[in-house]
């Protein structure tokens, strides 16, 4: 089959794992509501400089990812597309640069399975499908990493330039975050050093005009908040409530990678010099955020590019990968038992989502499509069985689309509720609301609804 065939065929696949449905839930949890407010603010206020919610600077992040959607909203993009379409664009625009870049450093074949592992891992695609800065910073930090990789093999310093400007969108995405991940970058180019002034240049082109103007209009007030509250804060006190213990993303990566998790088997000890740039990229990734007092599931994902190429790499050279990849085509016919623990998993957290999942009825799915993957690798070789989990991904993602976002707009999100009392809001008042829910129904509703204790209202509202 010809080349651009094969490419027209992955289409379809693409539109289902990443903008079917897009739309079809409503904001969720309290930062997608929060950030596609201030960038609405940016969008109708023309400031572009100081991010503002509700009229308050807000300092958490900066504003590569308000932008994004400001743009959008800007372009006439309808509802909570203005929200999502920027970061599925981006999500399917990375892994096309993500396989061209891993193509020149690793082959065609494992550059193939690597893009197929992360853009259908639970992680990546889960983070695709909401509007929150992990994605950006991810996709930017890693095409800044995978070109300065091709200077540390090759010994050319042109494509640092590229490099930099990448690194400068990643810092304008996520603030200091990519430049400590990217110590790993200059330890292997220790010796060469002095030849990334191209790449430190570039990246300070693209992010302090950005950060210069902002600490113009808001002075110290920016640096306080921005840089030691979301910061060193963030990293050394447990203010922001989200303190996990030392282990806790060995359980997420292995769900991030679902339903790959089982080709972690296949990691052998790396040989060539970039496989250990992968290794070290990946390993530091993860002991700098296991450190930080507060975790986050999302603070893993700039770990799945390098673990996707090392496992594609394992994959492409594996003699004897059946079992590792008939579970992880088990793994996928089982998923529909997932259903129910989905909604209370975004309400509650993962871990009181486990009593909900229902898996016996699968069971006869998951065993038909593991035993396919069996036979499959032994006639066909890994790159078929991969495509096959590939499509049934795709699938379950549809199913769980039909099944599951109607349930979590109706339970979770705030658009169902405001919906009902929209031609109502004057009578509206929210009654000690978690503040998830009060982010979304002032997102909807445009002006913040009051809270019922400090102006009573007809109809109380409480989630």
């Amino acid at each position: 089959m010809p080349r651009f065939a094969r490419y027209l065929l992955v289409l379809p696949i693409v539109y289902l794992l990443y903008f079917h449905g897009l739309d079809s839930v409503g904001l969720l949890g309290a930062d997608e509501p929060r950030y596609a407010s201030i960038a609405r603010e940016m969008a109708t206020s023309g400031d572009w400089i100081t991010p503002r919610l509700w009229g308050e600077v807000w300092f958490e992040k900066p504003a590569l990812l308000y932008w994004m959607m400001a743009a959008a909203m800007k372009l006439g993009t309808p509802g909570d597309w203005a929200v999502r379409l920027p970061i599925a664009l981006m999500s399917v625009a990375f892994l096309a640069g993500y396989f061209v870049l891993l193509r020149r450093r690793i082959g065609g074949r494992a550059a193939g399975l690597a893009a197929a592992m992360l853009a259908t891992c639970a992680g990546w695609l889960v983070y695709s499908h909401v509007a929150v800065t992990d994605v950006p910073m991810t996709a930017c930090f890693t095409a800044a990493m995978l070109l300065s990789a091709e200077w540390l093999e090759d010994g050319k310093p042109e494509r640092l330039w590229y490099a930099g400007c990448w690194m400068g969108l990643a810092v304008l995405a996520k603030g200091l975050v990519p430049l400590v991940l990217a110590a790993p970058l200059a330890w292997f180019g220790r010796k060469r050093l002095l030849e990334a002034w191209r790449l430190a240049a570039a990246a300070l082109a693209v992010a302090v005009p950005w950060y210069a103007l902002c600490v113009g209009a808001n002075g110290r007030a920016f640096l306080v908040d921005f840089i030691w509250k979301h910061h060193f804060g963030r990293f050394f006190t447990s203010e922001l409530l989200h303190v996990q213990p030392f282990w806790f993303y060995v359980p997420v990566i292995l769900g991030l990678l679902f339903p790959w998790t089982p080709l972690l088997a296949l990691l052998r000890r790396p040989r060539r010099p970039f496989a250990w740039f992968l290794w070290v990229w990946a390993l530091f990734t993860l002991v700098v955020f296991s450190a930080s007092v507060n975790k986050l599931p999302g603070y893993m994902l700039p770990l799945l590019p390098p673990l996707c190429a090392l496992l594609g790499t394992a994959l492409a050279q594996a003699r004897r990968p059946e079992w590792t990849l008939a579970i992880g085509a088990a793994l996928v016919g089982m998923m529909p038992a997932l259903a129910p623990a989905i909604p209370v998993a975004v309400a509650s957290g993962s871990s009181r989502a486990l009593g909900s999942i229902d898996g016996w009825y699968v069971l006869p799915f998951g065993a038909a499509a593991g035993a396919a993957a069996w036979v499959m690798t032994r006639r066909f070789g890994q790159a078929a069985v991969v495509a096959l989990i590939v499509c049934l991904t795709a699938g379950m993602v549809w199913k769980l689309t039909r099944d599951v976002f109607p349930r979590l707009d109706e339970e979770v999100s705030a658009r169902g509720v405001w919906r009902r009392v929209e031609a109502r809001r004057g009578e509206v008042c929210l009654e000690a609301p978690h503040r998830a829910f009060r982010y979304g129904m002032n997102y909807y509703s445009v002006i913040p609804l009051p809270d019922c204790s400090e102006q009573e209202r007809l109809i109380h509202l409480k989630r």
